[in-house]
């Protein structure tokens, strides 16, 4: 389901971009890796955060990156907690291992790690655990109206 709203948005946005799906498990960046023959750091892992006030924010950074917890508190003035697993999908639309910025259930803020900024082409999930997007950095950008940040260690 989440896999045609990316791909419904993409149409719907007149985005030149396709979701490319694979047989193989890309739920976690070293399969998601292995599965399209890239490196993992070219992976634009998103990861779903709960805010106190109940917001869920999306913060993609390439693959291998860590969230700095002192970081994450310095932007966000508490501490990170993500979206419990069973709640990724009800929260985002994508379910565990698919999780984007694209296609979502609701409008959410993105944030941009300037991990990123280290690779021209970056590969987020497509909505499943059996898809990647190709997409550019200043693509991404622009797409998500992401907020670049310094969050990782």
């Amino acid at each position: 389901m989440s896999l045609e709203s990316v791909k419904k948005y993409f149409l719907d946005n007149n985005l030149p971009l396709i979701v490319s799906e694979t047989d193989k498990d890309t739920g976690t960046v070293k399969n998601a890796a292995i599965a399209f023959g890239i490196e993992e750091d070219e992976i634009a892992k998103t990861m779903g955060f709960l805010l106190k006030n109940g917001e869920c924010i999306l913060i993609l950074m390439k693959g291998t990156a860590r969230v700095d917890n002192s970081k994450f508190k310095a932007k966000f003035k508490e501490k990170a907690v993500m979206i419990p697993f069973d709640k990724v999908e009800e929260l985002t639309g994508h379910m565990p291992g698919g999780v984007c910025p694209f296609g979502l259930k609701k409008d959410l803020r993105i944030f941009l790690d300037e991990t990123l900024k280290e690779f021209n082409v970056v590969y987020p999930a497509g909505g499943t655990p059996h898809s990647a997007v190709k997409i550019t950095v200043d693509m991404l950008a622009e797409v998500t109206k992401g907020e670049w940040v310094n969050i990782t260690k």
